[in-house]
């Protein structure tokens, strides 16, 4: 009898493990910090971190964080549907480096949402005001994805102002037109375009998870995988979370899936600071007007890494899928050509990140930035 005691209370304490370990992981999984937003509350005020708005003379507003003053000045420009505070996985050891600013462009975080201001020539000209006026000093330019477009843009505009410029998986000539229609971006832009254009479906959340060409990845070895993995737990969340971007307490941040979600999440739909009509601009190809890259990348005087992602394991040894879908930013042909038009670069690629470098391997992207630091101090 004394047994079968000693037995129940064993089989009780694992019973109670399992169900504290449980909760801690859907907690962590439902309060997991996906797009950095809290960063300056968690982390940011403490290592020096302080906001800013700065206001051109057409009222334009751009929103940025500027760290300690521990060194030469670093831009950081993020990608997409993002925001400044993508850099927050790196911004720790940098900022103790680097005196850094990282600001939101328009149509993202909190920077001014005005569809006329939405074209790398127009924000690529208001950030060299932005470093004139408010950094007020030579920088270190770094820029992931359109960001990076937009870097090369000012280091080829303002060489005056650029120590050095860091392109991190830019989507260099894979944007034009005749191009883009076969890469997975676009076809994302295409989304946003139809979307707007519709009157069916009530959110882009909901639009999206009918629509978004991912579901032709993850279905690539089993045709149902994207509905149940992705879709149909996201529908039972907004049925009855309406208008909240689903999360997910069974999925860890590792998985992605949450993140898929987060990352759909928009300034129409009341969910975030994304304006749709941003990506529309990519879409129609009018972000590019006056935009020539060939010539924009053989004007940049400063030192330049050109940073690349591998091929995913899903398209290795390529970065098409069996659609001919290119689900990279740049193929090595693009990449190389960038390279080859820059006179003073180094190509660093192999990176194992679907396309955010800086978040997915943050040591990996400190170290190109460290490196070239004292390749220019040095």
């Amino acid at each position: 009898m004394r047994l079968i005691y000693k037995i129940l209370i064993a089989l009780g304490i694992i019973i109670l493990l399992i169900i504290i370990g449980i909760i801690f992981f859907a907690y962590r999984n439902m309060h997991y910090d996906i797009l950095n937003e809290h960063f300056l509350e968690k982390n940011g005020y403490k290592l020096g971190f302080k906001e800013g708005m700065a206001q051109l003379d057409d009222g334009s507003e751009i929103y940025y964080i500027e760290g300690p003053d521990n060194g030469p000045k670093l831009l950081l420009l993020h990608g997409q549907q993002a925001s400044c505070y993508d850099y927050a996985k790196v911004l720790p050891k940098l900022s103790k480096e680097f005196h850094v600013f990282a600001l939101d462009y328009y149509g993202h975080g909190k920077s001014s949402k005005n569809p006329d201001k939405y074209n790398a020539v127009n924000i690529g000209n208001d950030i060299i005001w932005f470093i004139d006026n408010i950094i007020k000093d030579k920088v270190y330019i770094s820029g992931h994805s359109s960001g990076a477009l937009l870097a090369s843009y000012i280091s080829a505009n303002a060489p005056d102002s650029i120590i050095a410029t860091v392109l991190e998986d830019g989507p260099f000539f894979a944007t034009l037109p005749g191009r883009a229609q076969k890469t997975i971006s676009w076809l994302g832009f295409k989304n946003m375009y139809d979307y707007l254009n519709q009157n069916e479906i009530d959110s882009f959340m909901k639009y999206s998870l009918e629509n978004d060409y991912m579901q032709e990845v993850f279905n690539a070895e089993n045709p149902q995988a994207w509905n149940k993995i992705v879709k149909n737990s996201a529908l039972t969340f907004l049925d009855k979370h309406p208008g909240e971007v689903p999360k997910i307490w069974f999925y860890p941040p590792e998985l992605g899936i949450n993140s898929i979600y987060a990352l759909n999440a928009n300034l129409q739909d009341g969910t975030s600071n994304y304006d749709l009509r941003f990506g529309v601009k990519f879409y129609d190809f009018s972000w590019f007007d006056g935009f020539d890259q060939e010539e924009i990348l053989k004007n940049i005087k400063s030192p330049t890494i050109v940073m690349h992602v591998a091929p995913s394991d899903l398209t290795k040894p390529s970065y098409y899928d069996k659609n001919g879908i290119l689900l990279a930013a740049m193929d090595e042909t693009d990449a190389q050509k960038v390279v080859d038009l820059i006179p003073n670069s180094k190509y660093i690629g192999g990176f194992k990140s679907s396309h955010d470098i800086h978040a997915d391997l943050p040591n990996d992207y400190i170290k190109v930035l460290l490196n070239l630091k004292n390749q220019v101090e040095n």
